[in-house]
């Protein structure tokens, strides 16, 4: 085993809870994982990440491009939109609104 050297660091909140995370996944220490990531910091080495597969995002992925398939081969025009439908569209789907005032600006 090489001679290892103690060294202390700050990190983020958020970068702890990344690397405890990535840790736990991965089943490896965090310092393990900090060293990994000097060595592909400082010299593009290191071990490559695993690719996690994830069966129920890809099926839910590719039921959504099978559908946008299949809309898009129904269909002989592109779709075209224009702004009134989208406003339409997002208040039939949030309900009535009320309207927000405009603030007067004091001259």
């Amino acid at each position: 085993m090489t001679q290892m050297i103690r060294k202390q660091i700050y990190i983020h909140k958020r970068q702890e809870a990344l690397l405890k995370r990535q840790a736990r996944l991965r089943k490896e220490s965090e310092a393990g994982l900090i060293r990994e990531a000097i060595d592909h910091a400082l010299h593009g080495t290191g071990t490559p990440r695993p690719f996690r597969r994830d069966p129920e995002a890809w099926d839910k992925m590719q039921r959504f491009m099978l559908a946008r398939r299949a809309h898009a081969t129904t269909t002989a025009q592109p779709y075209r939109w224009n702004r009134e439908e989208a406003y339409a569209d997002r208040n039939r789907r949030r309900g009535p609104q009320t309207k927000q005032r405009t603030p007067k600006l004091k001259s």
